[in-house]
Formats: C-alpha cells, sequence, structure tokens
C-alpha cells in the first residue's frame, strides 16, 4: 500500500532525515532522499532509494529539487517531511544580521517555499501529509540558542496557521518535537558557532568556554534517544486516520510542555535557566 505514497524529505545526509529515509523505505514508501550536498546522494542511492538535490537556502535548488521528485512519481506526493536545518548557536546580542538570517533562510524561508509549493500537488489529490521537524526548542527557549529557538518557534507558528487553512482539503499537517536525538547536530551547531560569534570580544566570554565543551563533546546528554524514535512518531503521523498535531519525543520535551503548563513564567525562567 505505502507503495503508491511518495514522500519527499530534506536534509538525509545524516541523522533524523537518514534514519528516516531508509526506515520509510524499508516500510514500503516510495522516498525521495534529499541532501544540499551533491556528495552525500550515491552513498544514499546505493541503498535503493530515489535521491535529489535541494537546497533550502536556493530557490532554484528547490524548483528543480521539487521538479525532479514529481518526475520520479508521476506528479504525485503524498508526503512532505521537513527535516532539513540547523542550529545557530550564540547569544542573541552576539548573533549578526547575517547569522540570524541565515538562520532563518533554510530553517524558515526555505522550508516554508518547498512547503507553498507542495500544497497545490497534495489539493489536486485531496489527499497529503506535512510532516513538520521542530523541536522542544520550538515551545521553550534555553539561553545562547535564540536564532534557532526563533526560527522553530516560527515554524510552528507557520504550520499552526496553515492547519486552520487546509482545514477540509485533506491534507494534514503535525509537528514533530524531538528533544535530545542523536545525530550530527551539536557539531554541526559548533561550527556554525566558530564561523560567526566572535567569543573572544564577547561578554558571554567565560559562559561560552564550557558552552563549546559540550557543543564538541560527543557524549550523549541524558535521556538522549536515537533517531528511530522520530521515525516512530513520523509514522504515526503519516498512517495514523487522524494524525496528531503535536508528537513530542523524549523525556524532556514531554515535562516541559507539562511545565509551560503548569508553571508561572518566571519560574519556568528559573527551571530552563540550569539547563
Amino acid at each position: 500500500m505505502n507503495k503508491n505514497n511518495p514522500v519527499l524529505i530534506t536534509g538525509c545526509s545524516t541523522g533524523i532525515g537518514h534514519c528516516l529515509a531508509l526506515g520509510l523505505h524499508r516500510r514500503g514508501y516510495h522516498v525521495i532522499a534529499s541532501c544540499r550536498n551533491p556528495d552525500d546522494l550515491p552513498a544514499l542511492a546505493e541503498t535503493g532509494l530515489d535521491t535529489v538535490v535541494l537546497d533550502l537556502d536556493d530557490p532554484e535548488s528547490i524548483g528543480s529539487g521539487l521538479a525532479k521528485t514529481l518526475e520520479l512519481t508521476g506528479g504525485k506526493l503524498f508526503g512532505l517531511i521537513n527535516n532539513g536545518a540547523y542550529g545557530q548557536p550564540g547569544a542573541v546580542e552576539d548573533l549578526t544580521r547575517t547569522s540570524l538570517k541565515a538562520q532563518f533562510e533554510t530553517n524558515v524561508f526555505g522550508t516554508q517555499e518547498l512547503t507553498n509549493k507542495v500544497i497545490p500537488i497534495m489539493r489536486k489529490h485531496k489527499t497529503g501529509r506535512i510532516v513538520q521537524i521542530s523541536s522542544v526548542l520550538g515551545f521553550v527557549c534555553l539561553k545562547y540558542r535564540g536564532a534557532y529557538n526563533a526560527s522553530k518557534y516560527a515554524l510552528e507558528g507557520l504550520t499552526d496557521t496553515m492547519r486552520l487553512e487546509l482545514a477540509g482539503s485533506g491534507v494534514e499537517l503535525s509537528l514533530i518535537e524531538p528533544g535530545p536525538i542523536t545525530s550530527e547536530f551539536r557539531i554541526n551547531s559548533y561550527l556554525q558557532f566558530i564561523k560567526h560569534i566572535d567569543r573572544n570580544h564577547s561578554v558571554h566570554k567565560s559562559e561560552y568556554e564550557e558552552f563549546e565543551k559540550r557543543l564538541q563533546s560527543d557524549h550523549p546528554t541524558r535521556y538522549t534517544l536515537p533517531p528511530e524514535a522520530v521515525l516512530e512518531a513520523t509514522i504515526q503521523a503519516l498512517e495514523s486516520p487522524r494524525p496528531r498535531i503535536r508528537y513530542r519525543v523524549t523525556t524532556p520535551t514531554k515535562v516541559l510542555a507539562v511545565l509551560k503548563r503548569i508553571l508561572p513564567d518566571r519560574m519556568l525562567d528559573r527551571y530552563l535557566s540550569k539547563r
């Protein structure tokens, strides 16, 4: 049955996206795995996946990547999984306009542009599932994650709005909000931190020293789950007759969702400041 349901996934080079592509392929979906770097495609193709180059920072790449996808699927698309994203660390006051814009180009603007191109295809067939890989930081904030926090808050706001606007169209939207997941996210974040943040001239210099150690560490934090936990939630979002609006993955996400509802803002701030 799933072979008739083509699914496009962004950000499949490593981590969650790679796991989703392989897991859904094994489940029988026609998976089109996309990456921004063409060098990452051959390894994916060797597993039997159809692959396309799709760089969320480049409108032409978004257009050509989607066009190639539709060639592979005969013009149909059942699922879009917006996974491609990265995290730009640093105190908000240390973020440059360039670094903040870059964060939103990938995590928000490119993702929304691709989604807007896919919606008419799903409307035409009166069915479709859009799965947004958000984050626990899409509804609570942590220090030195301001750019990423803001991008995921924006993704959640756009998704909640689209859900209202697409009611009755046959297109369902779900947000998946993972906490700590085994991936290369911290490594990639550290590279962006080095690239964009002037650590030596920041009032946060001493805090950054400890922060950098955590970003460079390959030791999983407490409650870290493998990416298969996100795969399980994604399958539910794709296959449930009535998919949830939000799937919260990992214990920290579930705990913080409760605390956000019951704690006064300042008490929640004190709790989060220690995390």
